[in-house]
C-alpha cells in the first residue's frame, strides 16, 4: 500500500488518469479533483497523518439492459456498469472498529467482535459492513477495523442499484485488504448479495452485484444462483451511433413493497402449480398448455407475468448477441419489444388501482415522442416507479434531453455511458 501523500501527488500529477479512465471517468480534471476531494476529506475526518497507507477504491451502479424480472426466476439478464459510482479512500485503524463515513450522512460505526445478524441494524449501511466482513472472515481472511471516507454519485431511488455499489465497494476494499485480492469478481458479487439478503434483510437477486462487480456489459445466466454463468461483453454503444438515458419519472417507490414482492409470488406460483420453485424449471409450452386450469387457479395476471418471462428470458440471450455483434437494429427492436412485454405482460408500469398518478407511463409515452420513432426506451429495474431508459441516437441526445426535461422537469434526464470496469482498487 502506498502512503496517503504519494497517492495523493500521483492523483494530482494525472499519474492515475488510466485508472480513471477505467471507471468512465470522461473529464479528466473533474475526476481527479473528484479524488483529491475525497482523499482530502478522508485526511480531514479521520485526522490522517500523510505517510498513512491508504487506498483508493470505486464501485459503480448499474444498469439493467434486458430480462426485466428475469433473474429471481433463475433465467438470464444483460445488464451493464455505468459512470456513476462510489469512490472511497480506505485505511486500516489498528482497531476492531470500522468507521464508515459516506459524506452527507451520520457516520457507520461496526464493532467486528460480534459478525453475527444484528436484528437490530437491518435495513442499515452497517448491515452491510456486518454481512461483507463477516464472510470474508468465514473464507478464514483475518478481518480488522478500517476508516472509509465515501462519495457517491449513484443516484439514489434512480434503479441504479447504490445498495449493490456500496456492497462492491466494502467487498472489494476488503478483498484487497484481507485476501491480497484471492476472490474473482463474481465472488464479490455473491458476498455483497449474501450481505443484502441476510444481514440487510432484502430478498434480492444476483444481477445488481454481478453487473457492479465484473463491470461493462454482463450477459448472466443465473440457472444455477450459487454459480451463475457469466459471459463478459464489451458493449460499444458509442460505436453503434447511441448514448443511453435514465430518466426519472418523479414517483416514490414508497409504499410500494407490496407491488414488487407480488412478481416473484405470482411468478413462483405458476411455477408452483407443476410441483417446481421457479420457471425456469417449468416449460413454457406446458403453461399455455394448462392455461384454462393455471387461470382458475392462480389468475390471469401471474400466467401473463410468467409468459413475459419466457419472453424476457430469451430476448435477454438474443440482446446480448445482438450488442456483443454490433447489430443495431437487432438491438434496439429487442429492447422495444421488452419494453411492450413490461407493460402489456408483467404489468409493473403502474401500480394497481392507480388513476390520477400514472408517472411511469407519462415519462415513457414522453420518451416515445421524443424519440419521433428513433432509438429505443423501457422500464428500468423493478418498475411502478423510479426510472425509466433509453437508447438515443448520438446526434439526438441534446434535443431529446431538451423535450424530456421540458415535459418531466429539469434535470430528470441524466446521460450515461458504460463503465468499462467493474470493482476497483485504484492504488
Amino acid at each position: 500500500m502506498k502512503n496517503w501523500n504519494d497517492i495523493y501527488q500521483s492523483v494530482k500529477a494525472g499519474e492515475m488518469d488510466e485508472k480513471l479512465k477505467m471507471m468512465g471517468c470522461e473529464d479528466m480534471a473533474a475526476g481527479r479533483d473528484r479524488a483529491v476531494h475525497v482523499l482530502e476529506s478522508f485526511k480531514e475526518c479521520f485526522g490522517t497523518k500523510e505517510d498513512t497507507p491508504v487506498i483508493l477504491c470505486s464501485a459503480p451502479g448499474r444498469t439493467e439492459i434486458c430480462g426485466n424480472h428475469t433473474d429471481h426466476q433463475h433465467g438470464h439478464v444483460l445488464a451493464a456498469a455505468v459512470n456513476l459510482d462510489f469512490l472511497a479512500c480506505v485505511a486500516l485503524n489498528g482497531t476492531q472498529t470500522v468507521r464508515f463515513q459516506s459524506e452527507g450522512w451520520p457516520m457507520t460505526t461496526v464493532d467486528l467482535s460480534d459478525l453475527k445478524v444484528q436484528e437490530a441494524e437491518k435495513e442499515t449501511t452497517a448491515s452491510l459492513v456486518r454481512g461483507v466482513l463477516a464472510q470474508l472472515a468465514q473464507g478464514g481472511y483475518e478481518v480488522t477495523g478500517f476508516d472509509m471516507y465515501a462519495v457517491s454519485s449513484v443516484l439514489p431511488g434512480s434503479g441504479l442499484s447504490s445498495s449493490a455499489a456500496c456492497e462492491v465497494l466494502l467487498g472489494t476494499a476488503g478483498n484487497h485488504l484481507f485476501c491480497g485480492d484471492a476472490y474473482d469478481a463474481v465472488t464479490i458479487a455473491r458476498i455483497g448479495q449474501k450481505a443484502e439478503n441476510i444481514y440487510f434483510g432484502k430478498p434480492s437477486g444476483l444481477m445488481d452485484q454481478t453487473a457492479s462487480s465484473v463491470g461493462d456489459t454482463v450477459a448472466i445466466d443465473f440457472a444455477n444462483p450459487e454459480a451463475p454463468v457469466v459471459r463478459p461483453i464489451e458493449a460499444n454503444l458509442e460505436g453503434l451511433g447511441l448514448a443511453l438515458c435514465i430518466i426519472d419519472c418523479g414517483a416514490d417507490h414508497a409504499a410500494l413493497t407490496g407491488e414488487y414482492a407480488s412478481i416473484p409470488q405470482e411468478m413462483c406460483q405458476v411455477a408452483a402449480y407443476f410441483g417446481k420453485k421457479v420457471l425456469r424449471e417449468v416449460n413454457e409450452a406446458d403453461v399455455l398448455a394448462n392455461l384454462p386450469a393455471l387461470r382458475q387457479k392462480v389468475g390471469d395476471r401471474a400466467v401473463l407475468r410468467a409468459l413475459h418471462f419466457y419472453a424476457d428470458d430469451q430476448r435477454a440471450v438474443e440482446e446480448a448477441d445482438a450488442l456483443a455483434s454490433g447489430e443495431k437494429e437487432i438491438f434496439l427492436n429487442l429492447v422495444k419489444e421488452s419494453g411492450r412485454s413490461s407493460w402489456e405482460l408483467l404489468q409493473n408500469i403502474t401500480p394497481a388501482a392507480a388513476v390520477a398518478h400514472q408517472d411511469m407511463a407519462i415519462a415513457l409515452t414522453v420518451a416515445e415522442k421524443a424519440l419521433n420513432g428513433e432509438g429505443a426506451c423501457r422500464v428500468h429495474g423493478g418498475g411502478f416507479a423510479g426510472t425509466i431508459q433509453a437508447f438515443v441516437p448520438l446526434e439526438k441526445v441534446s434535443a431529446f434531453q431538451k423535450t424530456v426535461e421540458s415535459m418531466l422537469g429539469e434535470g430528470c434526464c441524466h446521460v450515461l455511458s458504460i463503465r468499462p470496469a467493474g470493482g476497483i482498487v485504484l492504488e
